[in-house]
């Protein structure tokens, strides 16, 4: 059994989010701390914890991610102008809520890299 996050109380509609988009799959909402102009979250309503978690079984549902966030970009006009798509995996990788969930930025040019740190040897 996984443990609850602040995702499942948003899923069961038990804390409010600012909902963009749902079906069978999938609810999508806006980053309580934006980090660009136009910034939110699509996760599977089942949870998966990790990146390293997704396997053939759950492939196709991580799928359905990406799939909502196109969706939601040409809804909200940005899909032309482009986008950027981020899902963060365990501490080193900046995951915060172990559920995973894609991150959607855009409404400003992106750069690359996203930040300049001295490298992590192993």
């Amino acid at each position: 059994m996984t443990n609850e996050t602040i995702f499942d109380k948003i899923i069961d509609r038990t804390i409010p989010a600012d909902i963009l988009y749902e079906d069978d799959y999938v609810l999508a909402f806006k980053d309580i701390n934006p980090q660009a102009p136009i910034h939110f979250l699509v996760i599977p309503k089942i949870q998966i914890v990790t990146a390293n978690d997704i396997n053939d079984q759950n492939a196709e549902l991580v799928g359905k991610l990406y799939v909502a966030a196109a969706k939601i970009a040409k809804q909200m006009g940005f899909a032309d102008d482009g986008y950027r798509c981020v899902m963060n995996c365990n501490n080193d990788g900046g995951q915060t809520v172990y559920h995973i969930h894609l991150h959607v930025l855009a409404g400003k040019p992106l750069g690359w890299p996203p930040y300049q740190e001295t490298l992590k040897t192993h």
